[in-house]
């Protein structure tokens, strides 16, 4: 009887088993835990997101494979993920609604692949995101960025954690983390790129505003909407110049050879001036010199001709 028991508690158990197994699909090459919704499917060679993943599924671990890219929709069997670790693929490419549909992911890892570039569209799906590694990237941190930059600094000004995006290219940014990069270096951006920018940036300035004004509501002021109507409109700012740094070198040159020039003009004005006092200098002491000896020379014959008149008179009166 207690054989009969045995055999049927290990029938049970088998059949339970394959019960699980097929309510919880789990995908060959991965690891599977059901109870703790966690798959991991580390180092398994793999070149692309595995199918069958069971739809509860809260954690994936796709760490050190051959993930070459991620297509649209890359995760729609599994739209309840908290956790997506992507790290040290060779993930070049991702597609604009690959992590459409993650609307819980807390943290998501990028680090250490071959992505250049990231649209801010490719992020702004994620509105529960917490946590993003983006490094050991070769970013090219050029005009197409500026969306990233004004994501990420929205991303950390609500409380998001975000590891340094490190620029490969170009040669004036390489080794700076693009959060830390000026805008005034993206001066070769068009003027569309400047308004977006700018318009981005009032855009961040009014949502700091009004969220300080909910966190510290003045007592005398009314709050916006409702019967109180809607929030003044700040005055629009006149949109900065760019600064272009090779017209400044240019004036600074120019300057310096006209300075140049007037000072050799004064210096040879100088040396003109000296010269011409010298030579007249002299001159003037040789005129003065013939005058005195011409002078001289008519005071002696004078003297002569009085002699030679005296001696005749003092004959005659002798």
């Amino acid at each position: 009887m207690s054989i009969f028991l045995t055999s049927g508690g290990v029938v049970f158990a088998l059949s339970t088993l394959l019960l699980v197994q097929a309510v919880s699909p789990c995908p060959k090459e991965c690891s599977c835990d059901s109870y703790a919704k966690v798959v991991d499917c580390r180092g398994r060679g793999l070149y692309d997101i595995p199918h069958k993943l069971h739809p509860e599924t809260q954690e994936l671990y796709l760490q050190d494979n051959r993930i070459r890219g991620l297509g649209s929709m890359a995760f729609r069997e599994t739209p309840q993920l908290r956790v997506l670790d992507l790290a040290n693929n060779t993930i070049t490419m991702l597609s604009p609604s690959a992590l459409l549909g993650l609307r819980v992911l807390r943290s998501l890892s990028l680090a250490n692949n071959s992505i250049r570039e990231v649209d801010r569209t490719h992020l702004e799906a994620l509105g529960s995101l917490e946590v993003l590694n983006l490094r050991g990237n070769p970013w090219k941190c050029d005009c197409q960025m500026i969306g990233l930059k004004l994501w990420l600094e929205t991303f950390t000004f609500k409380g998001g954690v975000v590891d340094e995006v490190v620029c490969a290219q170009p040669h004036a940014m390489r080794e700076r983390d693009l959060q830390q990069v000026p805008y005034e270096l993206f001066h070769t951006c068009m003027t569309t790129s400047y308004s977006y920018l700018f318009a981005n940036i009032h855009h961040l300035d009014n949502q700091h505003r009004l969220l300080r004004g909910h966190l510290h509501p003045s007592p005398e002021a009314p709050p916006y909407g409702g019967e109180f109507g809607p929030p003044p409109e700040c005055e629009a700012k006149q949109k900065p110049r760019p600064v272009n740094l090779r017209h400044a070198i240019a004036t600074v040159v120019i300057t310096g050879v006209v300075c140049g020039i007037v000072c050799l003009m004064m210096l040879a004005a100088a040396v003109y001036g000296c010269a011409y006092a010298a030579i007249m200098a002299k001159y003037q002491r040789e005129l003065k010199k013939r005058e005195k000896e011409a002078g001289g020379g008519g005071t002696q014959r004078e003297n002569t001709d009085r002699e030679g008149e005296k001696e005749p008179l003092e004959n005659a009166i002798a």
